[in-house]
């Protein structure tokens, strides 16, 4: 077998065009941690340990890195000489429409959160969030809920899409501005060379494929237990459930079929599967959204959204760097737990999404200017996400204030709060369909999210190249992904899925920090190049 001097792919062999060190290290990786869980009887305990060692010696580290991510794009877009700076030449055109562009950012960097927390994550705050800690407000009172929102949104606004367009910006801007292969270790080989190079290079790779497929093993975990309760709900099947969760059959059954599904759309490449399951998921996304307002708390979602935006935008600095690491109070102790389970975990878990879909933005987004690249990776998914979560989540809290849903929702395992909201809003006939709605919604997510990291993963193998021949690699990374979902659950639940993306996401946190550092360098070194006059690949550089 030969290799490639220039991206260390083989050039026969299985692994013909792929970078044989690597894709066997990671599995070998993927298999001793499955062996290890499936057989060590302290297995859960030993992650919740390691868990708990790594927020407390980095969570500083995630608070601030991802606000750093956010502000720096945010910035980029701003500044009129960088904001129209385009992602390829002058006369490249995108290759997508721009509903399809969005659908497949969205698609690939939400999905399960918006149905699994659009209910869970605002009811929960309800009860217990910083402001209730400290005083500010009280729980379970309507004069909680901006503050409720304020915490909510946080999670799911600029800072979190902010970690994924920094990876992204980063990638297209080497590939598509300096010829480089679309991959996560361009960054990098544009400021090392030789050996640092190559270490360095294989060091990115491994540990984004590892992020990655740990990060997507995670939400496919969540998603696979609330498709469990929706499917109980729609059928009635009793060996689904057991003592109200979901058993191990339904679990594993779910993430079977949605692994194979996943497996198919990737093997039909980017333009036809993956991006028919996106215009689905957004065509869906959007029913499901129009049925909530109108059926919904409508007026009451309206003031909840200006509320808790305004509170979110004017706590954003301060939500955005403060950790709390007192521990000789109760106040302290609360206060850092909460930051713990609730930012802290996000965080961990957006970063380790973001070597695939950071990776993907960069995939559809040539030919997009900076600004307009930020706008559809920042501005518009997080405005999407606040419209969510305010209609059906401030739907879900109205039911509860005006007693409506008489503490069913609140009641609600955190799975299974979206079907209890359907079931005290709609009458007995409209349930049903909206069920299914939700159902097949859910698993239209999972399936895009799972074949975008899959894809993902075989181009980052292959060294930032698309292949013709990556069917029987596509098969075996959508198998090993499996493999680590069931072992998992199996022997920890979705606590071991916690614990080890927790601790996987740390690795990654650092190759960002790095990628950021080499776009700003880049940057300014294209810019001072030529004395400060664009490139002539630049929008207007005449």
């Amino acid at each position: 077998m030969t290799t490639s001097p220039i991206t260390n792919v083989a050039t026969s062999g299985f692994y013909r065009g792929y970078n044989r060190g690597i894709a066997v290290s990671v599995k070998m990786i993927i298999v001793l941690l499955v062996l290890w869980a499936a057989t060590a009887q302290n297995a859960a305990e030993v992650l919740l340990a390691i868990q708990a060692s790594t927020i407390k010696h980095f969570g500083g580290w995630y608070i601030g890195a991802t606000a750093l991510f956010m502000t720096l794009c945010l910035v980029l877009a701003l500044i009129p000489s960088t904001g129209r700076q385009r992602l390829g030449g002058t006369a490249t055109e995108p290759e997508f429409s721009r509903f399809a562009w969005f659908s497949m950012m969205f698609g690939a960097g939400i999905g399960v959160g918006m149905l699994t927390y659009s209910t869970a994550e605002p009811l929960y705050h309800f009860g217990n969030n910083p402001d209730v800690i400290m005083g500010h407000a009280e729980a379970l009172t309507a004069g909680n809920v901006p503050y409720a929102y304020k915490w909510t949104l946080l999670h799911y606004g600029l800072t979190p899409w902010g970690c994924y367009a920094v990876v992204g910006l980063s990638l297209a801007y080497f590939s598509y501005r300096r010829g480089m292969p679309l991959t996560i270790r361009s960054p990098f080989s544009a400021v090392l060379s030789g050996s640092a190079d190559r270490i360095t290079g294989a060091f990115v790779d491994t540990a984004a494929i590892l992020a990655t497929l740990i990060g997507i093993a995670v939400t496919i975990g969540y998603g696979v237990t609330q498709l469990a309760f929706g499917a109980h709900r729609i059928t009635g099947w009793g060996w689904l459930l057991h003592d109200q969760q979901p058993t191990t059959l339904a679990l594993a059954v779910a993430v079977g079929i949605i692994i194979l599904a996943s497996m198919l759309s990737a093997l039909s490449g980017l333009g036809r599967g993956i991006k028919w399951l996106s215009n689905l998921n957004m065509a869906l996304s959007w029913l499901l959204l129009l049925v909530f307002v109108v059926v919904g708390a409508t007026l009451f979602a309206g003031e909840v959204f200006v509320k808790g935006v305004y509170h979110y935008l004017a706590a954003l600095p301060s939500m955005s760097l403060t950790v709390w690491s007192d521990t000789t109070t109760a106040e302290g102790i609360a206060l850092g737990d909460w930051q713990s389970s609730w930012t802290i975990f996000y965080w961990a878990w957006w970063i380790a999404f973001t070597p695939f879909v950071g990776l993907f933005l960069a995939r559809v987004s040539k030919g997009r200017t900076i600004r307009e690249y930020v706008v559809g990776a920042i501005i518009l998914p997080s405005v999407m996400c606040f419209a969510w979560f305010c209609i059906i989540g401030g739907t879900a809290l109205d039911l509860e204030l005006s007693g409506v849903a008489g503490g069913a929702i609140l009641g609600a395992d955190l799975s299974a709060q979206l079907f209890a909201t359907l079931d005290a809003l709609l009458e007995q006939p409209w349930v049903f369909p909206m069920a299914c709605l939700c159902v097949v919604l859910l698993l239209t997510y999972l399936i895009t999210s799972a074949d975008s990291a899959v894809l993902v993963v075989n181009t980052i193998v292959s060294g930032g190249v698309e292949r013709d021949h990556a069917s029987q690699h596509i098969i075996l990374w959508s198998l090993l992904l499996g493999l680590v979902i069931v072992t998992l659950l199996v022997t920890g639940g979705l606590d071991a899925l916690r614990s080890v993306m927790i601790i996987g996401a740390l690795p990654f946190s650092a190759v960002m920090f790095f990628m950021m550092l080499s776009l700003l360098a880049a940057m300014r070194s294209d810019h001072y190049a030529t004395d400060g006059v664009p490139l002539p690949d630049e929008p207007n550089a005449g």
